[in-house]
């Protein structure tokens, strides 16, 4: 799955086209390494998302095309 439609259907960002801008940005990495929009991501990643002065750092736990709202953080867990 692309990196941009995961932060959307996961939730940790609302719209794609602004995950698409975090990502052009150089504010997201995957395993440490500053990630495209269309970087492929699988199941164990690490992305590192910087929101400001904020690191969200989160590891993939699921691949989902789509999913209901309320299950949306069974995608992802938090990492320290």
């Amino acid at each position: 799955m692309r990196l941009d439609k995961f932060l959307k259907v996961s939730r940790i960002i609302k719209r794609r086209t602004v995950a698409n801008d975090a990502c052009s940005g150089g504010r997201v990495k995957v395993n440490g390494k500053t990630a495209k929009a269309g970087t492929e991501i699988k199941l164990g990643d690490i992305i590192e998302i910087s929101f400001g002065t904020r690191l969200v750092k989160v590891e993939v736990c699921d691949l989902t095309e789509s999913i209901h709202k309320d299950d949306a953080v069974n995608l992802y867990k938090i990492v320290e």
